[in-house]
């Protein structure tokens, strides 16, 4: 039980009651049936005399301006800055977090709500002031806070910035149809393509994450998508070359950001993963018709510059989060091709 559940109270959508009391919550996959009393998988989320409320409205735990790149976002307003906030609490339990201070601070015998009152408009007001073209809800899972990033977005566009979701995908259609033509794109962390690895590295499963992957982009959302490469979990040839086939089914045009992994959370005795498995996962991305595949947390890779794809000469430099565009709006300088580009 959390120790706060009679306080700061929220009602949630999507709800649906149930019998004896108990409601189903329908924001994310798992579509937790919580009876009176108690919270969902997120643990932000409460059942309080058969209403469902949510814990965390307008309580960041985390507020930062952050280049787009470091959601990562390659062709969204590439070179800008994301306000960039979230609360605490997580539909998954990710053995390799690397936000798991904040992700998971929600869950155990005595989970804590934390976090310091951050209205909406006084999200936006921020953003604007520190020259953000857009407002990304991130570090944590921004599903499990859905009514404040909705809040949010809503008056974000009233001002002009965009609005961005970093996520595991684990919405439901439900929640995507409330997504589309308010969240103007999304990074979307594909963490593995088993099954079982998805139940247990992070109590989840895996054909929802596709799911969202295809219907967010059905709707109209920017959609970039991440895997982090982790050493005997989903490091084999066979299932990178899965994920970027699927990718591909969607659209050769859409990023696929291969990050490397390093030792944290639960993983530190996992090793960081080998330069050579990340080369081999972007030319195997490459092989099977994605344009654009990019490295992150190594860099000197070559892969992190954004190239024509007609004449092959590099657009957008980058190294870390510096980047320098030559793009002419969204075509190229050198043959004036046009760039899948949200600029």
């Amino acid at each position: 039980m959390i120790d706060n559940v009679k306080t700061d109270l929220h009602p949630a959508v999507l709800a649906h009651p149930l019998s004896d009391g108990w409601v189903r919550c329908d924001l994310c996959a798992h579509r937790c049936r919580i009876p009176p009393g108690r919270t969902g998988i997120c643990a932000v989320r409460v059942n309080e005399d058969g209403v469902l409320y949510t814990l965390v409205y307008g309580k960041a735990i985390a507020a930062h301006v952050d280049p787009i790149e470091k959601k990562p976002l390659f062709h969204f307003l590439p070179g800008s800055l994301s306000f960039s906030i979230a609360t605490a609490g997580c539909n998954f339990h990710c053995a390799f977090c690397q936000n798991w201070d904040i992700s998971q601070i929600s869950k155990g015998p005595h989970g804590q709500i934390v976090g310091e009152t951050f209205l909406p408009e006084q999200v936006v007001a921020s953003a604007r002031r520190t020259g953000c073209r857009s407002i990304a809800y991130t570090y944590s899972e921004p599903t499990i806070f859905f009514e404040y990033a909705y809040d949010v977005a809503l008056l974000a566009h009233k001002a002009d910035l965009k609005n961005v979701f970093v996520t595991n995908g684990y919405q439901t259609p439900e929640t995507i149809r409330l997504m589309t033509g308010v969240i103007d794109a999304a990074n979307v962390d594909l963490k593995a393509f088993r099954d079982a690895t998805y139940r247990k590295v992070c109590g989840a499963r895996l054909e929802p994450v596709l799911d969202s992957i295809r219907l967010m982009h059905d709707a109209g959302i920017w959609v970039e998508v991440t895997t982090l490469v982790v050493p005997g979990e989903n490091d084999s040839a066979d299932e990178l070359r899965d994920i970027a086939r699927f990718l591909v089914t969607i659209s050769p045009d859409m990023p696929w950001h291969i990050s490397r992994f390093h030792p944290d959370y639960k993983m530190l005795n996992v090793e960081a993963t080998p330069r050579q498995t990340l080369l081999r996962a972007a030319e195997i991305g490459k092989e099977e018709g994605l344009r654009y595949v990019y490295i992150g947390n190594l860099p000197g890779t070559g892969y992190e510059d954004t190239c024509c794809p007609s004449c092959g000469r590099v657009v957008i430099h980058r190294i870390g989060y510096s980047v320098r565009s030559e793009l002419h709006g969204d075509r190229c300088p050198h043959c004036g091709t046009r760039l899948p580009m949200v600029v």
